[in-house]
């Protein structure tokens, strides 16, 4: 990662490509919507990755349909919010952290959905010591980041849109379809600058949580993000990820840790879809996900444990405690399904022997 701030865990992403996203910028000579940073050519680029005139390589940031970004990006740049949706680690927080730092520079205009999000998270709160003191004021009030997006022309984004109560929710209604906010204890109100939109992520499992109001969807257009389509192109998303992961995290590089990032990937991507990836034997699934992201999370700490109490190497042992924690998450029928796998599919596979004793090990 470039530009990335001394001591900061985890940078933005404007901070941590800035070095690309100041390339793109000096390149970019096609049209740009109003206060866009790059052309929806050069966000396009900055997310799929390619290398500009001067040689300089943009980095990937989303392995997926070229045509799904250029839809999402496209929707940015008309009237219409957006909406990421789909199922847990299908990479929605990150394509909008990704999007909004291309677009307006600025990743951190953020409403976090909860079930406790309150309205004022979405519309605007105020200083009590000073509304007490003074009455309702424009010094008073506190805006949040959508309000600020609209003033300023920027991407605000929401995550976790369906998490967030249903009557909350309901009050985005009025900013996407009249691009205003009122504020009626002034007597005022914000209008949308051009250049606000906004960015919201779900997901496909909770749709029971707070499904969306009609009124609401229909402001916004819908992009689905799948999940990867095949093996190669998930283990490249886990690669680049825990590559960028160790070296903020400061741990070594593990040579030749391909082959159990390739396993991991294979195991999950098995117990997922419910069948062998020679198509042969059916397999159970277990209650969770299984995700790309919770993929990442194994290896990055099999690295931990190697790099801290082995010899550097990523081995089957390594990431063997880890698989067996993402999978098991109801520990009477999770498990059943997990040993059962173990003993049809991995222990019977030509090369995987290391790797079944320490998955037996630790399900014990």
């Amino acid at each position: 990662m470039d530009g990335e701030a001394a001591g900061v865990l985890r940078p933005h992403a404007e901070h941590a490509f800035a070095r690309e996203l100041s390339a793109l910028r000096a390149a970019d000579d096609r049209p740009r919507p109003p206060r866009w940073q790059l052309s929806p050519w050069g966000v396009a680029t900055y997310l799929l990755g390619g290398t500009l005139p001067d040689g300089t390589v943009i980095t990937p940031k989303y392995v997926g349909p070229r045509r799904i970004v250029e839809v999402a990006i496209a929707t940015l740049a008309t009237d219409r919010a957006l909406l990421l949706l789909g199922v847990p680690g299908t990479a929605k927080t990150w394509v909008s952290e990704h999007l909004a730092a291309a677009v307006s520079g600025d990743s951190t205009l953020l409403v976090q959905g909860t079930a406790g999000t309150p309205e004022e998270a979405i519309r605007y709160g105020w200083n009590y010591a000073r509304l007490l003191a003074d009455g309702p004021s424009a010094d008073a009030l506190v805006a949040s980041p959508v309000m600020r997006a609209m003033a300023e022309g920027r991407t605000a984004r929401v995550e976790e849109l369906t998490r967030i109560p249903a009557d909350v929710q309901d009050s985005l209604i009025t900013i996407l379809s009249e691009k205003t906010l009122p504020i009626p204890e002034l007597g005022q109100e914000v209008q949308a600058v051009r250049g606000f939109n906004l960015i919201a992520t779900a997901n496909d499992r909770d749709r029971g949580v707070n499904e969306l109001s009609s009124a609401l969807r229909r402001r916004f257009n819908t992009v689905v993000l799948p999940l990867p389509a095949t093996p190669e192109d998930e283990i490249d998303i886990v690669s680049r990820r825990v590559d960028q992961l160790g070296r903020s995290l400061g741990l070594p590089t593990a040579p030749d840790g391909g082959d159990e990032i390739r396993r991991v990937v294979t195991v999950f991507r098995e117990l997922r879809s419910g069948l062998t990836t020679d198509g042969r034997t059916k397999v159970k699934s277990p209650s969770g996900t299984l995700s790309t992201a919770e993929a990442i999370s194994v290896v990055t700490g099999g690295l931990a444990l190697a790099a801290h109490f082995g010899d550097g190497l990523l081995r089957p042992g390594d990431v063997a405690a880890g698989i067996l924690g993402a999978v098991v998450r109801d520990p009477a029928a999770d498990r059943i399904v997990w040993q059962e796998y173990l003993e049809t599919v991995v222990r019977e596979r030509d090369g995987w022997q290391d790797f079944y004793r320490a998955c037996r090990e630790v399900t014990r």
